[in-house]
């Protein structure tokens, strides 16, 4: 099996139809279709089950699209190091998001980092905590950013300043005396809108004082978290930075307290592998910009 081969597999299920991918790696669908069917042919099984819309793999699908995955990260990350040594001036960058995370700090980051390099570019993906570790694993991407605790004998980190949980609500359903604050306590019998990584502490911390929280919706979409909060179907808990997507002057946010819960942000890549020049400038950029340290550039 050929690279070309791997590529066009991957570009199929990625695109999800044949179609898409064609236009993507800018073949004729025909031509593309055929070298599957060689593909197949050659390795002696189906990768994909036959009449979906969509694409669907099967078990060997799935087995080679992992390792497809693991391959061209290699692949592509091997000819970046290489072509990138040098000044950094150019190039790419591929970073990996969690949601929360990237929503408040990738636009910010980058900004910044596009008007220093504007010659570089960047490939972003976004996914959950164990995912974006796995892609790093991969070598897919070169820096991952997540809210999960990293092993440092596998991973070089920086471990951004806790930041507090508010409560995000309606308006027109605040509840609490403060302006600024409100009681874990008062959230009883409240509709609860709330992410799952923090969902079973939060849930801990409730029985402690005597109660079942009401949590009727758990998501890891921070969009998807405040535009339940604006149409009044409950109340979201998130990361006090959050209140920099508040654009609806229907929406309040007021810290949770009593007890504070808090969460951290960590910016990881691979301990053994040298990131790219683009990526090191990414990260001195990290340190200077989330934590004040200008010493690094």
């Amino acid at each position: 099996m050929e690279i070309k081969d791997m590529r066009a597999f991957y570009a199929i299920v990625e695109e999800g139809n044949i179609s898409h991918a064609a236009q993507r790696l800018d073949i004729a669908q025909p031509a593309l279709s055929r070298q599957m069917k060689r593909l197949e042919a050659g390795l002696g099984v189906q990768l994909f089950e036959r009449g979906s819309r969509r694409i669907r793999l099967t078990e060997a699908g799935r087995v080679m699209y992992a390792r497809v995955e693991h391959i061209l990260g290699m692949v592509d990350g091997t000819v970046r190091e290489i072509t990138e040594i040098g000044s950094g001036m150019a190039g790419s960058v591929r970073l990996g998001t969690i949601t929360t995370s990237g929503a408040m700090l990738v636009p910010e980051l980058l900004t910044e980092f596009h008007r220093r390099y504007p010659q570089v570019t960047f490939q972003i993906w976004e996914a959950e905590g164990a995912r974006i570790l796995e892609l790093l694993d991969n070598r897919v991407i070169e820096i991952g950013i997540t809210r999960t605790q990293v092993d440092n004998q596998a991973y070089e980190s920086i471990v951004l300043p806790n930041e507090p949980l508010v409560v995000i609500m309606n308006k027109e359903q605040e509840i609490g005396e403060d302006a600024h604050e409100v009681r874990l306590a008062d959230l009883e019998e409240q509709p609860l809108l709330v992410p799952l990584r923090w969902q079973s502490g939060f849930i801990a911390n409730c029985r402690k004082l005597g109660f079942e929280p009401q949590i009727i919706c758990v998501s890891d979409s921070i969009v998807q978290d405040l535009l339940l909060a604006k149409m009044g179907m409950g109340m979201a808990i998130l990361p006090v930075s959050s209140k920099t997507l508040l654009t609806d002057g229907n929406l309040i946010y007021k810290k949770l307290v009593e007890p504070e819960m808090s969460t951290h942000t960590v910016v990881a890549w691979l301990r053994n592998r040298s990131l790219s020049t683009s990526g090191e400038h990414l990260v001195r950029l990290f340190r200077e910009l989330f934590l004040g340290d200008r010493g690094s550039n």
